[in-house]
C-alpha cells in the first residue's frame, strides 16, 4: 500500500541542549513544516546537514553545519548518505513530499524517482516567509 512519507528540512534555529529532534529546531518554518508532515504524512523524518536522515524521536545534539557551506561534492556525498538511510524506508509508489530548500533536496529528488516514488515540492519556488504562510495556511484545513 502506497504511503506518504515527508522530509523536513533542518534549520539554524536550535535550542541549546540535546533534545528529541523534533524539538531541537525553532524556527518557525522548522516548527509549522513538522507540524504539516505529521498531519499529511504516514512517515516523516528530518535531513539535517550534519546528521544526515534523522527520526523525529531521535535525541540529538545541537550543531552548526549547513549545506550552504559545503561544496557541490560535499553535497552530493551527504545526499547519498541520506539516501542510503531513506530508501530503506521507502517502498516503490510511495510519495516523498519534500519540505525542503532547493540545496537540500536537490541531489535527493532524482534518486527518490528513479527508486519508483512520486515526489512532491509543495512549496517549489515560495520564499521562507511565503512557505510559513503556505504551512501556516493548510494546517488550519486540518
Amino acid at each position: 500500500m502506497a504511503r506518504v512519507i515527508s522530509v523536513v528540512q533542518c534549520v539554524g534555529k536550535k535550542r541549546e541542549t540535546a533534545q528529541k529532534a523534533r524539538n531541537l529546531y525553532t524556527s518557525p518554518l522548522f516548527m509549522a513544516a513538522s507540524a504539516y508532515a505529521e498531519k499529511i504524512s504516514d512517515e516523516w523524518y528530518i535531513i539535517s546537514a550534519k546528521y544526515g536522515l534523522v527520526i523525529p524521536s531521535e535525541f540529538i545534539e545541537p550543531y552548526d553545519v549547513t549545506l550552504k557551506t559545503m561544496s557541490a561534492l560535499e553535497r552530493k556525498i551527504w545526499a547519498e548518505r541520506v539516501f542510503s538511510g531513506l530508501k530503506p524506508l521507502l517502498n516503490t509508489h510511495d510519495t516523498v513530499v519534500f519540505l525542503a530548500g532547493v540545496i537540500y533536496r536537490e541531489n535527493l529528488v532524482k534518486k527518490v524517482k528513479e527508486f519508483g516514488c512520486k515526489v512532491e515540492i509543495p512549496m517549489e519556488g515560495l520564499r521562507i516567509g511565503e512557505q510559513v504562510s503556505w504551512l501556516q495556511g493548510q494546517l488550519k484545513n486540518y
